[in-house]
């Protein structure tokens, strides 16, 4: 594998390059101070931007990391210059090299819009512009906090801490915001294939994950249950009445029963208040007519009291406040799409990213890409801003690629 980086002096590249070099790649490392570059890195060849498009003849894959960051006081047209028109340039003489796969490394703030500062514009505007083609794919590599194996340049009082300490440390500071170890950058980079195969998505978030980290597993589940036990024992009686008024609204049971697909595809009952007729077929929200909705359940769908009854699920641990909204079995490509992804792996939720970003089961596609957008941004402060944002009944775009 022959790859190119350019910004290679930058923190992630700093610690990037050795580790593809681990790989057995062959690197060709582009900046705008070569002679740091062999100073840095003596072992492998460097040349500047003038020099890419010949330099790179041969290589499969080029890293762009050189950015001017969010961190930098330079004045707006600065910023659009390098993240901007600089990228742009670099990518056409990847184009004319011959490189196959170019991949655009920024923070995932910019998938923020509500972020408005001149890196996340400029970085917005960079992947609109940086375009597929000419024998080449793009790849939009959406990063968190990045942090290098061994803690030695950030974390580093987890480092020095003992081992239960340091793991208790870091996995109390990283279940607040997603982050991700420079060697998941590697890996992410030496799996595309040196033949030019591009990555099957144009845009990717990668980070660690929350799935081993038991700070944020156990808060989470301790907010499942608290959450579960507050509504059955403060609001049993507003249950109660909503099932007698479900009743008495019309033909059926209070309590509507259905079976989703859960963690690893395991399929569970989900309860809900019963907001449609009985009798009407066994089908997603979307597929359903309005004419099957009871005057009571188009209220109770609109303010989400039909979901309450869940808080069973929550209890039989069958289900998370926050998470992927669970599928019907017969909603079979939607499950294949969340497989692939690894959606398939975490519990279903009652609300989440993609419900408060209006997405649903209408385009399987785009929701599992959509939740499995929410599993590597998941973080206990993304979880309350989903809650809040359920709550509000709005429906903000907390993030979108």
């Amino acid at each position: 594998m022959r790859i190119v980086v350019t910004g290679a002096s930058g923190y992630v590249g700093r610690h990037l390059v050795p580790l593809l070099a681990d790989s057995g790649a062959d690197l060709l490392l582009v900046g705008r101070d070569p002679a740091m570059l062999r100073k840095n890195f003596p072992d492998h060849p460097s040349c500047d931007y003038s020099e890419l498009a010949e330099a790179a003849k041969g290589y499969s894959t080029l890293v762009h990391l050189a950015v001017l960051n969010n961190d930098s006081r330079a004045s707006e047209a600065e910023f659009f210059k390098v993240n901007v028109e600089d990228a742009v340039k670099v990518a056409d003489m990847a184009r004319r090299a011959g490189i196959r796969t170019f991949v655009n490394a920024s923070s995932v703030h910019v998938l923020d819009p509500r972020r408005k500062s001149f890196y996340a514009l400029s970085k917005r505007m960079a992947a609109r512009q940086i375009n597929p083609g000419g024998g080449m794919a793009v790849v939009q590599l959406y990063l968190p906090y990045v942090y290098d194996p061994g803690f030695k340049s950030r974390f580093r009082l987890a480092g020095r801490l003992p081992a239960p300490l340091a793991r208790f440390a870091f996995e109390t500071a990283t279940s607040l915001k997603p982050v991700v170890n420079v060697s998941r950058i590697a890996d992410f980079v030496t799996g595309l294939k040196a033949a030019g195969s591009e990555c099957p998505e144009s845009s990717v978030i990668l980070s660690d994950g929350q799935r081993n980290n038991r700070i944020y597993l156990l808060t989470r589940r301790a907010l499942d249950l608290s959450f579960a036990v507050l509504v059955l024992g403060f609001l049993w009686w507003f249950l109660l009445l909503v099932w007698g008024l479900v009743r008495l609204g019309s033909t059926g049971p209070g309590l509507f029963r259905q079976e989703r697909v859960g963690k690893d595809g395991v399929s569970f009952t989900c309860y809900k208040f019963r907001s449609m007729k009985t009798g009407t077929v066994q089908a997603g929200t979307h597929e359903v007519g309005p004419d099957a909705i009871t005057r009571l359940g188009s209220w109770l769908r609109k303010i989400k009291i039909d979901e309450l009854p869940q808080v069973i699920n929550l209890l039989r641990n069958e289900m998370s406040l926050i998470g992927p909204r669970p599928c019907l079995p017969s909603q079979l490509e939607l499950i294949a799409e969340r497989s692939r992804r690894g959606v398939m792996g975490v519990k279903p939720g009652i609300t989440g990213l993609s419900q408060v970003n209006g997405v649903d089961m209408r385009d399987p596609v785009r929701l599992a890409r959509s939740d499995a957008d929410y599993l590597a941004l998941q973080s206990l402060t993304l979880d309350f801003r989903i809650v809040l944002a359920t709550l509000s009944r709005r429906k903000p775009v907390l993030f979108s690629g």
